[in-house]
């Protein structure tokens, strides 16, 4: 299979002398999971290695020359099918093809080819003609990143600015799309200072324009238009084998046990915990992909379904600077650079903790070769705090108190578009709520500059001054979810619920005022674009033909993010590209080839085939296949504090049942086991 599993790390030296008996538990545990970890084939099982191989050999016995590989991945199967499969005791009876969808370009062309894996022939080879052109490949940026190094007029501007050649490291950034009539496939390029720092993207080296023809991978424009001081290099080191002392406060080590190993089960890509079963995928463009997801209700004694499938559709990152030098840095990373491909190896016991159970991938080169991604994500289980709890006073001559512990399911990757890490989490809790989470990392953009006071500091600067010589540019982060929900079942409603005010004027009451909640079925694409923060409401995804037994409609609300909104004008061309972003909540009747909000074309696409465009349809949704997109946003106003490297900044939202279950879905569920351990003699 496309996975293998990693044995969970465990790093408890501190505690040794002291815990022995404790640690030998841990140590079985990790060697030894709960459950044998076997491998079967599911139909959404992302691309093994030989089928990625298979896939190459296939498409060059039609394209023996020229071909590039820039998309290969599962071709979605058909969901009625899947989920007939899915509910048969005898799978075996239901026949799903193993397709995969490729984008290549074949001499100069781009093809958009279908292959049935197990015929091992070709379905369809179509050419795309409209514009816009398909994600970079690795290989591709890596090259052109070189070009600069041997380019006779860049040589001389780092001469003359009395720096090392040998120091110089060189980026590719992709160039968007600003009315131009007819595109090339193109980069920017910019360079910048290694040095004494590993911290090369605080340093670099502005007033150079590097523009690349990438398909005849040459330099075709530069210009170097000024000299500005680069940024020093001094507090800027973020390795800590390369920094000195005065260290910051030492943090005591912490220890998380499970004697019994991990709570989850894994079987090929179905992972099954507590309540809740649920499949995890990968994609080069969306990274990981949640899909099946169900949850078991004890009163009803049946898993009930959730979420079809989720991942991230896109993100568009804007920058605030309109100058030349900065004017095209409006990046759609999913698109352009592949949220998949730029997943990075996780970090045992830093990025993920103890007892997490690790797993690899296999992606694609420009030449369609595979190529293996270790430890690309992590499954493990954190403790998640209170679940819920009560104390009682109120009952004579008695005290009560309840409180139950939480324990969360968290399925973690972290991608790395250049400066940027992005640490991605699905958590799934006992309750039935599922939280997405987004957290932000890395290095910020820099542009240098002769300034060394916020004193000297002008408007069109387009940032805050974080160190000398260094603003960190104004910029926004807007991440777009596609999540087809089905809520026990297929048949779902978009419902929208106001919270209003009512005065009371008859004297009826001594209170003045009160609220009520009106809920309305949104029918169509058009009234269920969401603006969120303008007045208060909850919005729901619910089963209009599934009720509770008091009459409720079952459903999942959700509880959004902080509203943020784009502040560029709807016309402007880079918003024209990210027009997803123009509301938080969208809700569209599901369609197989709409999976990607800016288009399947991203790079220096023109806006014709968004998400916005689509709903411009006004199709029905009511009582439908829907599917729920949700934009979750941070503009990002830089401060010192995240220079030279960034802590995390999160931001999350939540799917939480609503009606969905007859009463409290932990209600009769025991906390966690306690393990005691020596020296501490507060516990239960």
């Amino acid at each position: 299979m496309a996975f293998s599993f990693r044995k969970p790390v465990l790093t408890l030296i501190s505690f040794l002398a002291l815990f022995s008996l404790h640690l030998r538990a841990v140590s079985s545990a990790s060697t030894t999971p709960s459950s044998p970890i076997i491998t079967t084939e599911h139909p959404l099982d992302p691309l093994t290695k030989d089928e990625i191989a298979l896939i190459r050999t296939i498409v060059l016995k039609k394209h023996p020359s020229d071909a590039t590989f820039h998309y290969v991945g599962l071709d979605d199967p058909d969901k009625t099918t899947l989920l007939k499969w899915a509910s048969s005791p005898n799978k075996n009876l239901v026949h799903i093809p193993r397709l995969a969808f490729v984008i290549a370009i074949v001499k100069s062309q781009i093809h958009e080819i279908l292959v049935n894996l197990k015929t091992r022939e070709i379905l369809s080879d179509n050419v795309h003609t409209s514009n816009g052109f398909p994600t970079l490949t690795s290989d591709e940026q890596n090259e052109a990143i070189l070009l600069p190094l041997k380019y006779g007029p860049f040589i001389e501007s780092v001469k003359k600015r009395g720096l090392n050649l040998s120091d110089v490291v060189c980026a590719a950034f992709t160039v968007g799309w600003y009315g131009e009539t007819k595109s090339i496939r193109s980069l920017r390029i910019e360079c910048f200072m290694m040095g004494e720092t590993a911290n090369i993207y605080v340093r670099p080296i502005n007033g150079i324009l590097i523009l690349v023809d990438i398909d005849k991978m040459k330099i075709i424009q530069y210009r170097d238009r000024s000299v500005e001081p680069v940024p020093k290099a001094e507090d800027t080191e973020y390795r800590i084998e390369h920094q000195q002392p005065p260290f910051g406060p030492k943090l005591h080590g912490m220890a998380m046990i499970q004697p019994e190993g991990p709570g989850f089960k894994i079987q090929g890509h179905s992972v099954s915990w507590a309540n809740w079963k649920f499949h995890v995928g990968y994609d080069v463009r969306a990274g990981v992909v949640i899909s099946m997801a169900s949850i078991y209700d004890l009163d009803k004694h049946k898993s009930r379904r959730v979420l079809y499938r989720g991942f991230i559709s896109e993100l568009f990152v804007p920058y605030q600077d309109p100058s030349d030098e900065w004017y095209y840095r409006t990046v759609l990373d999913a698109g352009e650079y592949g949220f998949g491909q730029s997943m990075v190896s996780l970090e045992p016991n830093r990025d993920c903790p103890p007892l997490a159970q690790f797993m690899d991938v296999y992606l694609h080169d420009r030449e369609g070769k595979p190529v293996l991604l270790e430890n690309a994500f992590c499954i493990f289980e954190q403790h998640g705090g209170i679940s819920w709890r009560h104390t009682e006073s109120g009952i004579p001559n008695q005290r009560i108190r309840e409180v139950r512990s939480d324990v969360r399911s968290v399925v973690r990757s972290v991608v790395t578009v250049g400066n940027y890490d992005n640490v991605i989490d699905w958590d799934f809790k006992p309750s039935g709520s599922l939280k997405l989470g987004i957290a932000l990392s890395g290095i910020l953009e820099i542009k240098a500059v002769d300034i060394k006071h916020k004193d000297e500091m002008k408007e069109e600067e387009h940032g805050t001054l974080v160190s000398e010589n260094s603003i960190g540019v104004y910029h926004d982060h807007f991440y777009i979810y596609h999540l087809d929900l089905d809520i026990d079942g297929e048949e779902n409603s978009f419902v929208e619920t106001d919270l209003k005010t009512v005065k009371v004027t008859d004297g009826s009451s001594k209170r003045k005022s009160y609220w009520i909640a009106e809920a309305q079925t949104l029918k169509n694409e058009s009234a269920a674009k969401i603006r969120l923060g303008s007045s208060p409401s909850e919005l729901a995804i619910v089963n209009p033909n599934k009720k509770t037994s008091v009459g409720n409609e079952v459903g999942y609300r959700l509880i959004p993010a902080m509203p943020v909104h784009p502040l560029l004008i709807e016309d402007d061309y880079p918003q024209m590209r990210g027009a997803f972003t123009n509301y938080n909540v969208w809700v569209t009747p599901y369609n197989r080839s709409e999976k990607w909000a800016g288009g399947l074309y991203v790079d220096q696409s023109r806006g014709e085939d968004t998400l916005a465009v689509w709903t411009r349809k006004d199709r029905n949704i009511e009582n439908k296949d829907i599917v729920l997109w949700h934009v979750v946003g941070i503009h990002h106003v830089p401060a010192q504090e995240d220079f030279p490297i960034m802590p995390l900044l999160s931001t999350s939202f939540e799917l939480r049942p609503t009606n969905f279950f007859e009463r409290n879905a932990v209600l009769k569920t025991p906390s966690p086991k306690s393990w005691k351990w020596p020296a501490c003699p507060k516990q239960n």
